[in-house]
């Protein structure tokens, strides 16, 4: 059986948190240990730009989320790792999908309609403060996703619109350029509905939009702080609770085995007190974290390491992506004349 080429995105705006580890990382590194597949992370740096513009941020952002998918136990020699904007064949690509790609496939995309529907409820006019990065990244995204020949995408089912345009952008440049071979693969989003979407401290969807988070990499005493934030009710010690729409219960249930998790049921039914939840989910917690913590934290000591890393994965990654593009520039005509 051939292999399944996986292809995974990160951008680089903010500190890693559970919910990434949970819902991304973790599922992502078990999925890089399977010999069907051939795994490609990266750094989604050039995304990064279109919601910050914090240089510095950006830098350091780079830096943490490389550090910790190290730390979390990423092999480098299995899989290709690298920093999207050390792949200078991407924005060629990118170049070349607008040139196919319809406006009005854009005009459709969640991101820019949630945009303009956010700036018409505010009276204001459509397309205030909406940059070209904004309304055309599912193009870059499909540049990140075609330059590789990614066969699966894994994807929450808020991006499952830009895999489908990635599709279609790649039929249109075959139809056009590819009438002898295809040159772009298509490829197939890949939902997991068992991956956890951990709540935040208030409830909400665990998101830095809402700066809801827990940061991962902690130390010991202000991730017990975080912990002891989140929202609970007002019921005592004593008094059964309903997991089931409980906050701590939820992310305790994201790193428990199946046992660990009955027992918390019942300790719920019986009464437990938010105090004694909150400090066991602190302690299942750490003993996951604790030794990766220790990673990172050296190899955030050490930057050099962490670049070595990054520029062995651009090396692998542009052996693939260069050849792709000498035949996709051969196609649109442009070559050398001799």
């Amino acid at each position: 059986m051939s292999k399944q080429r996986v292809l995974t995105g990160i951008t680089t705006t903010g500190t890693p948190h559970l919910g990434n580890y949970v819902g991304a990382i973790r599922p992502a590194i078990e999925a890089s240990r399977d010999s069907n597949n051939e795994s490609f992370y990266f750094l989604a740096d050039y995304h990064a730009l279109i919601k910050c513009q914090d240089p510095a941020a950006v830098h350091q952002s780079t830096k943490e989320i490389a550090a910790t998918w190290l730390a979390l136990g990423l092999d480098t020699d299995n899989a290709v790792f690298y920093r999207q904007s050390d792949i200078r064949e991407i924005p060629e690509l990118t170049w070349m999908l607008n040139c196919v790609c319809a406006k009005g496939l854009m005009n459709r995309a969640h991101a820019y309609k949630g945009a303009v529907d956010a700036n018409i409820a505010e009276g204001e006019d459509g397309d205030k403060a909406i940059t070209m990065g904004l309304f055309s990244y599912p193009v870059l995204m499909a540049a990140d996703i075609l330059m590789f020949g990614a066969h699966k995408v894994p994807v929450g089912k808020d991006q499952i619109q830009h895999v489908e345009m990635a599709r279609d952008m790649a039929q249109r440049f075959n139809h056009i350029y590819g009438k002898k071979e295809p040159l772009l693969i298509l490829p197939n989003f890949q939902v997991d509905d068992n991956v956890a979407v951990l709540q935040g401290l208030d409830g909400r969807k665990m998101s830095k939009s809402y700066g809801n988070t827990i940061p991962l990499f902690l130390a010991e005493k202000p991730l017990k702080k975080h912990i002891n934030k989140i929202k609970t009710n007002l019921l005592e010690p004593g008094q059964a609770k309903d997991p089931d729409t409980s906050t701590v219960f939820q992310i305790w249930q994201a790193f428990a085995t199946p046992e660990q998790t009955a027992e918390m049921r019942q300790a719920f039914a019986d009464g437990i007190g938010w105090g004694d939840a909150k400090g066991k989910l602190f302690e299942l917690i750490n003993a996951e974290v604790c030794e990766a913590r220790e990673r990172y934290e050296d190899l955030m000591a050490r930057p050099a390491d962490i670049e070595a890393e990054l520029q062995k994965g651009a090396i692998k990654a542009r052996a693939v992506a260069a050849p792709l593009l000498e035949k996709i520039r051969e196609s649109v005509g442009i070559f050398g004349l001799a």
